[in-house]
């Protein structure tokens, strides 16, 4: 086994080091890295807003595919990440190449099939996703070119996934971050100088996914990380058992996340192309506000999947409720600051149009007044999900984008209108706040009886 000299001192590390300074060492990289994957879509949305109001909702209604592909990726990422870094904690190194190996490949495969599938039915899938006559055209546009990319941008998510759960976030940053920054200086070149409009924006997309996937891939082969070797590929009953179990809630909510873009689009048109761009554009902005969070609670998995594998209980608990703290102070104060600035949010985008920025600002405001309720949510499902209690976590996910938004997308828009799209996201979330209270609080008193069973068992030897 290569590299296991380094994996020891890094086992160490992660379970001997004061959470709080390790937390932050790994959360920075993460941090900067959601941040920077966030402005992929940013990006496109941005430059392709200076198209009009059909083409920036067109790429909303693509949206919905990104979504599916980065479930996909996510769901091989979480599941072999999971499962690594409790194999990693416990010292089985074999097992965890072999994992590693057997998520990357899979990825590659079901990123493949999206691809010859999406192709072939290119036109009915942009209707699907929610486009109207006018948006059609530019949908199929940039549809296309994310299709190609669809191998390439599932199986960054699940490397740099895989990365971040050994605790090298660092390399996974390098490799997203230069592919964004490529990405945002490709768009306009693309779309102003060479007049390629949307499609430009697309194959902007695309290039920097494959550049984005050479570097992490390359990054897995750097010191102390698991390189990714064909020879590694295992597939088996267990080990896609394993990856369920890890990756299920990940699949859950990014599916879900999927769907109900669709339905949103599908919903918001029957108001006019307006209404679609509005919300595409609110949706990438809590995306891009929400990654800083979801990055500093990816500083907490690994340190959580390694002590929870090492059974070092109170070390878990302690990173969790010090995560919890800091997301609770910084998401209120990024709340204060994003509801005063909302108009001046939207005119960014699109300041020409008076009904984009009337329709998001009220969407948007709505979206910040529950954005302090997410650091408790999103922390409860990190943390089942890498403990590996699939069911309660996957339940969470389900939550916040099916179970709840979905029927108050369907029920309060026939009576509010409007209104009823821009409130649904932000009634599920105080909903699946709700729900998220008792099952946080139930795993953390199971880990307090584990702990006194094994001070139990230690007395007896």
């Amino acid at each position: 086994m290569e590299n296991t000299n380094d994996m020891d001192i890094k086992q160490t590390q992660m379970i001997e080091s004061p959470v709080e300074r390790l937390i932050c060492r790994l959360a920075i990289p993460s941090m900067i890295l959601m941040l920077v994957s966030a402005l992929y879509s940013m990006a496109d949305t941005y430059f392709v807003s200076s198209l009009g109001t059909s083409a920036t909702a067109a790429v909303g209604v693509v949206f919905a595919l990104m979504a599916i592909i980065q479930a996909l990726g996510l769901f091989f990422g979480h599941g072999s990440g999971n499962y690594i870094s409790r194999q990693l904690g416990a010292k089985n190194f074999n097992e965890a190449q072999q994992m590693a190996a057997t998520g990357c490949i899979s990825t590659l495969i079901g990123g493949v099939v999206i691809t010859i599938l999406g192709i072939i039915f290119l036109k009915p899938l942009a209707i699907l996703m929610g486009s109207t006559d006018t948006i059609l055209p530019y949908a199929c546009d940039y549809l296309f070119y994310i299709l190609l990319a669809a191998p390439f941008m599932a199986a960054s998510f699940t490397l740099n996934n895989l990365l971040r759960f050994q605790g090298s976030s660092f390399y996974g940053m390098v490799g997203i971050t230069a592919g964004a920054i490529l990405n945002v200086g490709l768009d306009p070149l693309f779309i102003f100088v060479f007049h390629m409009g949307v499609r430009g924006a697309a194959i902007a997309t695309m290039i920097s996914q494959i550049v984005s996937f050479s570097l992490l891939l390359f990054g897995c082969t750097l010191k102390g990380n698991i390189k990714i070797s064909l020879k590694n590929f295992s597939p088996s009953r267990h080990a896609y058992k394993e990856m369920f179990r890890g990756g299920l809630p990940s699949l859950c909510m990014n599916a879900l996340a999927a769907i109900s873009i669709i339905f949103l689009n599908q919903v918001a048109g029957n108001f006019g192309d307006a209404v679609i761009a509005a919300m595409s554009i609110v949706q990438r902005v809590t995306m891009f506000a929400a990654s800083a969070l979801i990055g500093f609670g990816q500083g907490f998995q690994p340190v959580c999947g390694f002590n929870y594998g090492a059974k070092r209980y109170d070390r878990v608990k302690k990173a969790f409720w010090f995560c919890f703290k800091v997301t609770l102070v910084a998401l209120c104060i990024l709340t204060i600051v994003g509801y005063i600035f909302t108009p001046q949010i939207l005119e960014a985008f699109r300041k020409d149009d008076i009904e984009v920025i009337r329709t998001g600002t009220l969407a948007l405001r709505l979206r910040w007044l529950t954005f302090p309720l997410l650091g408790w949510v999103i922390l409860v499902s990190m943390m089942l999900q890498t403990i590996g209690k699939a069911i309660p976590a996957s339940g969470l996910a389900l939550a916040r984008q099916g179970i709840f938004l979905l029927p108050f997308l369907f029920i309060l828009t026939p009576f509010m209108g409007v209104f009823g799209v821009q409130v649904c996201q932000p009634a599920a979330d105080v909903a699946t706040f709700a729900i998220s209270i008792p099952l946080g609080i139930k795993a953390l008193r199971e880990m307090n009886n584990q702990k006194e069973d094994n001070r139990s068992a230690s007395s007896i030897i």
